[in-house]
């Protein structure tokens, strides 16, 4: 999974895109920024709103940054409902 990737796999699961904004900040998203600082460079993910970051992380790796939201993300589909533990059938 990356940047390129996660919108589409976020859809999979009820997610919709305009949530998301990936390479730049936007307001009421959640934000995966890549920081191209020269001495710490990373991937930020955050909430924006009214200008301000909420929840923020830093990873230095693209991969786990992406992983980061898909799971945050996803768990909040599940305390939705919107998707969550298929039914196990029981025996008889």
């Amino acid at each position: 999974m990356n940047a390129d990737s996660i919108i589409a796999l976020l859809a999979a699961v009820g997610v919709p895109p305009e949530v998301v904004s990936i390479g730049e900040e936007a307001d009421n998203t959640w934000c995966l920024v890549y920081d191209a600082d020269p001495e710490s460079p990373g991937w930020e993910v955050f909430w924006r709103e009214q200008g301000n970051r909420y929840d923020w992380a830093r990873f230095t790796n693209e991969q786990v940054a992406c992983h980061y939201l898909f799971g945050r993300l996803t768990w909040s589909q599940v305390v939705r409902g919107v998707v969550g533990v298929l039914p196990v059938d029981q025996p008889s």
